[in-house]
């Protein structure tokens, strides 16, 4: 068993200050396998004051001699990817073909932000059109400065990589608290900066939980900004910390993603796209497709595709290559999707498919992969993020329909549009309030596309040009015509 009772800080390991230790489980034994640090206020105050020290130096290498260390994390993650994809697996619960997935998203994400650190020096200094004669402008990209960065557990090294790429890039140090749930992938971040020689300090590594390390990290007076994926509830918690002191956020937060399958797709392919979308990772994505829509003269066609391939899916081992879908993260997450299907017991929603279709296997945090059908709008089922392998249907009569019953949510992070007209798609799809809408696709996450979410799916957009702009601030050097770039 693993003991993670130090932080790295200022690239050294060192004792934590925290007294209380987190256990973590392997979710399909349903083992103990490390323990780890709760975390201090006395940790993060040490994190932050070496990133501040590194801050200086750090920001003012060029953009190129940035991204070489951001390839330095590409090459030593594909080094290591066939252990960290059974680490990942062991640690989360998901298949070795989805943690391959995830590794290499990782990968993809540090080589495309070193592509854009050195693009980054070419636009620094460039001149501003103005329309007033004798004045000239010029505009710069700072770092924003010393960042906090806060992971979630359903994807460890991904959403790491998605913030801490950008932000090594825009010339900012970090302090990174990833879920202390997943911690074990996440250690290899810090092996790695070691590795590389990282100047001292650049990243910083804690470990710990919400009390121990996370609000800590959010309030902390030397933090210049807050990246947080994850919950609502947390997230909240997140921005108001930041609101006290006026620095920036971004937020990563819940989703409630609808797909529509419209009457002139094929209820084979369709089925293939609704399965990728919702059963992928248990569930546990936030952008997982979890309302489907479905238009009324395809609908029993298509339950019927669903229940075919529902039943199909192997359920057991995720180091088991042959295993379809792993156990939940955690007994936690695998009590609150259960109170969810406790509800729908009591709401008397109509299973297509649910645990009394299959059996589950002897140990692990199991869910039954569910469909229920003609789930009313107000059901909590229908309405809130159940973040499992939960999918919840309705039929409609027109496009129309489709596209109100798709916005009526307090959330916008993503959605699939199914239709055998790509037009028809398209302008289903422009039609939709989400960040990322795919067409007749499975949900392709690419590092130089967006992502983020409309209403309470959050702040700002990680990934592409966005991620980078995430941790830079704009300034313009305006004067006299010949006043010049000093670069």
């Amino acid at each position: 068993m693993q003991r993670l009772d130090q932080q790295f800080i200022n690239n050294h390991w060192v004792a934590s200050r925290g007294e209380r230790r987190l256990t973590v489980t392997n979710p399909y034994t349903e083992t103990v396998i490390a323990e780890v640090t709760a975390g201090d206020p006395a940790d993060v105050e040490a994190a932050v004051a070496a990133a501040r020290r590194a801050l200086p130096a750090w920001q003012v290498l060029s953009g190129a001699q940035r991204a070489t260390y951001l390839e330095g994390f590409a090459d030593a993650l594909t080094r290591r990817r066939d252990e960290l994809v059974r680490l990942s697996s062991t640690n989360n619960g998901k298949v070795l073909a989805e943690a391959g997935i995830d590794l290499d998203d990782a990968i993809a994400c540090y080589r495309y932000y070193a592509g854009l650190a050195r693009a980054l020096d070419a636009r620094q200094g460039r001149p501003v059109a103005l329309e007033m004669e004798g004045v000239e402008a010029r505009c710069y990209h700072d770092p924003v400065g010393v960042v906090g960065l806060i992971t979630p557990w359903n994807f460890p090294l991904v959403t790491s990589a998605w913030k801490l790429a950008p932000a090594l890039a825009a010339g900012c140090t970090a302090v990174l608290k990833p879920s202390e749930v997943t911690p074990l992938p996440e250690r290899t971040l810090a092996e790695i900066a070691q590795e590389i020689d990282l100047p001292a300090g650049v990243l910083n590594l804690v470990f710990g939980d919400g009390e121990g390390v996370g609000a800590p990290l959010a309030r902390h007076p030397g933090i210049d900004k807050v990246s947080f994926t994850g919950s609502n509830r947390v997230g909240e918690a997140v921005m108001r910390a930041a609101a006290e002191r006026t620095v920036g956020v971004s937020l990563e937060l819940g989703g409630k993603s609808p797909i529509i399958v419209m009457e002139d797709a094929d209820p084979d392919q369709a089925a293939d796209w609704v399965m990728a979308g919702i059963y992928f990772n248990a569930g546990q994505i936030c952008s997982a497709t979890s309302r489907l829509i479905v238009h009324e003269a395809v609908a029993e066609p298509l339950y019927a595709a669903l229940a075919k391939r529902i039943d199909a899916l192997v359920l057991g081992d995720p180091l088991d290559e042959s295993s379809d879908m792993g156990p939940l993260t955690s007994a936690r997450q695998r009590e609150n999707v259960l109170n969810y299907l406790a509800v729908a017991e009591r709401e008397g929603l109509v299973a297509v498919r649910d645990a009394r279709h299959r059996e589950l296997p002897g140990q692990g945090y199991f869910v039954a992969p569910t469909l229920y059908r003609d789930v009313p709008i107000e059901s909590r089922l229908w309405r809130e993020e159940i973040f499992g392998p939960v999918l919840c249907a309705r039929s409609v009569a027109n496009e129309e329909e489709a596209v109100a019953l798709a916005n009526d949510s307090e959330f916008g992070l993503a959605a699939t549009v199914i239709s055998d007209d790509p037009r028809r798609a398209s302008r289903i799809g422009r039609q939709l309030q989400a960040g990322s809408i795919w067409l007749n696709s499975e949900q392709l996450v690419l590092p130089q596309t967006g992502w983020g979410g409309f209403k309470r799916s959050g702040i700002g957009r990680e990934l592409g040009p966005w991620g980078l702009s995430a941790y830079l601030e704009v300034k313009h050097l305006i004067g006299p015509t010949g006043s010049g770039d000093e670069t």
